[in-house]
């Protein structure tokens, strides 16, 4: 029975959006597999890991329009789409369990499982808040600080993002414990508190898949969900249950050592130090005297790399060590043409912000060296 026909680029695309959040390798072996529905026009996609769920539909061509649903190996097919030329006219065929790709000359006999069977996460109906926004904001807001979240911390709720929607602003934050990351954005329509903090692969998947253009995309917090809806995507995602720490006792306020300095000429001096730094420890010192700031690193094999750069810097002397990757972090992921770096003293964490912009701010923990 054919399940569609269409042209490799008109599945391809939205095939992509969603197997991001597949695993190739799972206990439950249904997960590996895209849900495929064809209804009246289209063909809908479904792809998800229990933990988030990912939807998506285009208009198709099928000489038959009743319902037929299968799901099949997401990154198999995936794979095969990609390998063919574009353009190249594709059909979809389920015959005997099997789900057979043809086109042109090529053939490809593919295993599928029961769509019944597919665990489709229950979605809440009510939302507790929605705000739309364009999509190129809200993916550079996650941009500016998603590097700072913990990567597998035994402290589960740093292993994603805080999001606030508080009073006409939207704030979004990371930290792993030995940075943060704070930015916010004015934004109407929103009234009172809500927060939730959404998961790290969620976060990855929707910088992937946000376009950089004014098209709106809508938030909707939802009981232990939130719900992201632009372009033909629906992106669902449980939350993280727990306490995330009070991210405004960290940022420091009464800093008053500081400089202005190049961003682009921050970063090349750091990443060539860098080069001679412990593997390990990735430490890298910075020595502030007055007009001058000197960076160095030095590894186990008793190598030293020296950079010294021209900085607006006057007072006390200040040597403080820190984790160069943390900083060549905020520095690649932050646009402008300067930063602004303040310090209290060599036990106290940096703060880095934009000059003029108070809606950004990056602090790191120091490290002894």
């Amino acid at each position: 029975m054919i399940l569609v026909q269409t042209d490799r680029d008109s599945l391809l695309k939205p095939l992509q959006a969603v197997t991001g959040i597949v695993e190739r390798r799972h206990t439950l072996p249904i997960l590996s597999n895209v849900l495929i529905e064809r209804q009246s026009g289209t063909i809908g996609l479904v792809a998800t890991d229990l933990e988030i769920q990912v939807t998506t539909s285009a208009a198709t061509e099928s000489p038959e329009q009743k319902p037929l649903a299968v799901t099949v190996a997401a990154k198999k097919l995936q794979d095969i789409l990609r390998a063919l030329p574009e353009g190249t006219g594709i059909t979809l065929e389920t015959k005997d369990g099997r789900l057979v790709v043809k086109a042109g000359k090529s053939r490809f006999s593919l295993q599928t499982l029961p769509s019944e069977d597919f665990p489709r996460l229950a979605e809440s109906t009510v939302a507790e808040a929605t705000v739309t926004m364009a999509q190129r904001s809200l993916r550079a807001l996650l941009l500016r600080v998603q590097y700072a979240m913990a990567q597998q911390d035994i402290r589960y709720y740093l292993n994603g993002l805080l999001i606030v929607l508080e009073d006409g602003s939207l704030r979004v934050v990371a930290t792993d414990g030995h940075r943060l990351g704070y930015v916010t954005q004015p934004l109407d329509g929103v009234s009172g508190r809500q927060e939730v903090i959404l998961p790290r692969k969620a976060v990855l998947e929707l910088v992937k898949l946000l376009s950089d253009s004014d098209d709106p995309v809508k938030l909707e917090l939802l009981q232990n969900q939130v719900r992201f809806s632009f372009d033909n995507v629906v992106l669902i995602s449980k939350v993280i249950d727990g306490k995330f720490p009070d991210y405004a006792r960290v940022i420091p306020t009464n800093y008053t050592r500081h400089f202005t300095i190049d961003r682009l000429l921050f970063q090349q001096a750091l990443q060539r130090a860098a080069i001679l730094s412990n593997e390990k420890f990735r430490g890298v010192r910075l020595v502030m005297t007055n007009g001058g700031l000197r960076i160095s690193c030095t590894n186990t094999e008793q190598e030293e790399a020296q950079e010294e750069l021209e900085i607006d810097y006057t007072g006390e002397a200040l040597d403080i060590g820190f984790n160069v990757t943390y900083l060549l972090d905020v520095l690649n992921n932050v646009t402008t043409e300067q930063i602004d770096c303040a310090f209290g003293d060599a036990n106290s964490s940096a703060l880095i912000t934009i000059p003029g912009d108070m809606d950004f701010k990056y602090v790191v923990m120091p490290m002894r060296i």
